[in-house]
C-alpha cells in the first residue's frame, strides 16, 4: 500500500447543503422520479443531478459528488416517512402532511386533527 493514512469520511452534510438538495429535488421532482411513458431518460436525469450538484457544492463543507446527494436524499425520504409514520401511529398510507414533501423536525409538524368532541 502506496498510503499509510486510512480513508477518512466526508463532514456531515450541514444545514445549508441540505436546504439546498431539498429545493433542488423538489423543482426537479417531476424529472427526476416520474414513472411511467412520459418520464426522463437516464442521460437527462444524470444531467439534473450534475445540476444540483453544482447548486449544492458552493455552500458544501467539502465536494460532494451525485452519489452523496442521491444518497442524502434517500435518507431524508426516509426519516421523513420514519417520522411521518410515529405521528400518524400507524405506519399506514402517508397521510396529508406527507404529501407537502416537508422535511419537518416531529415539533415542526402540524398538530393532527382531532376528532370533533
Amino acid at each position: 500500500m502506496a498510503e499509510d493514512s486510512p480513508k477518512r469520511r466526508k463532514a456531515n452534510f450541514n444545514e445549508a447543503e441540505t436546504e439546498v438538495l431539498i429545493e433542488q429535488v423538489l423543482k426537479h421532482e417531476q424529472l427526476l422520479f416520474a414513472a411511467g411513458p412520459g418520464r426522463a431518460s437516464p442521460g437527462q436525469k444524470r444531467k439534473v443531478w450534475e445540476l444540483i450538484r453544482h447548486k449544492v457544492n458552493p455552500v458544501a463543507a467539502c465536494p460532494r459528488d451525485v452519489e452523496d446527494l442521491k444518497k442524502r436524499w434517500r435518507d431524508l425520504k426516509r426519516r421523513d416517512r420514519s417520522k411521518l409514520c410515529r405521528l400518524s401511529q400507524g405506519c399506514g398510507p402517508p397521510g396529508p402532511a406527507a404529501a407537502l414533501g416537508l422535511l419537518l423536525a416531529p415539533e415542526e409538524m402540524p398538530p393532527a386533527a382531532a376528532p370533533p368532541a
